[in-house]
């Protein structure tokens, strides 16, 4: 047995060193992969409470860091049209006064009571009120009168989606994350259902995704951007 391993001394010895290089790039790329799932930023937007119209939209930040959240983008799609808003700040008007100790600084309270802007920390989460005041805020915007959970007239809601732009820790590039809810009604029922058009939401942090965010988010703030409509009035 030694006699044989003599011999062949040289080719274990080639053997040994590719049975080691193997060994470490299994290992490196294990190490590679934990990272970059580590860095990798996952935002999950969901119903929570029921699965109507009347469900909290909940956004949770599942990354190992903290989002930066800076806008909260929601497009109510209809039959006529899609209108599209940023509901990153609430219904209610702050008053004017950046100063605290002033008077009118002191009766804005805190920030969190008029803006959803700010860091959420890795595994907490927020939700944004219900689907169905989402809806009703932007069929304001766009002058669709409602009864109820419905359009007065013919118009029919089709979907919404709700999408989050931030900063996700050192990160330069801002990175998003988006859903779609079809809104589905069946005959007889007052309430619309929620039915996400899939399983997850879908992950903007590709180079391409990110560079167009970027665009997206330099165009609302030069324009302070707060909504848009293309829905077709009845003439």
């Amino acid at each position: 047995m030694l006699n044989w391993i003599s011999q062949h001394s040289q080719a274990l010895g080639v053997v040994t060193s590719f049975g080691t290089l193997i060994i470490w790039l299994v290992y490196a790329q294990l190490l590679y992969f934990g990272f970059r799932r580590q860095r990798r930023p996952r935002i999950v937007i969901n119903r929570g409470r029921k699965r109507d119209v009347d469900a909290l939209c909940i956004i949770s930040n599942m990354s190992a860091e903290a989002i930066f959240v800076e806008y909260i983008i929601v497009e109510l799609e209809t039959s006529r049209g899609t209108v599209t808003m940023d509901v990153t700040d609430f219904n209610q008007k702050a008053n004017q006064g950046d100063d605290p100790d002033s008077e009118a600084g002191q009766e804005l309270g805190k920030v969190s009571d008029y803006t959803r802007e700010g860091p959420l920390t890795s595994g907490d989460f927020m939700h944004i009120g219900t689907f169905s005041d989402l809806v009703h805020r932007l069929a304001r915007e766009a002058g669709i009168e409602m009864q109820g959970y419905r359009p007065k007239s013919d118009l029919c809601l089709q979907s919404l989606t709700i999408r989050m732009i931030g900063i996700y820790g050192p990160e330069d590039r801002p990175i998003g994350a988006e859903r779609r809810f079809e809104l589905k009604h069946e005959e007889g029922e007052e309430k619309y259902t929620l039915v996400p058009s899939a399983w997850k939401p879908q992950r903007l942090s590709s180079l391409r995704q990110r560079r167009r965010l970027r665009k997206d988010m330099e165009a609302m703030n030069e324009t302070n951007y707060v909504a848009s409509s293309s829905i077709q009035r009845e003439g």
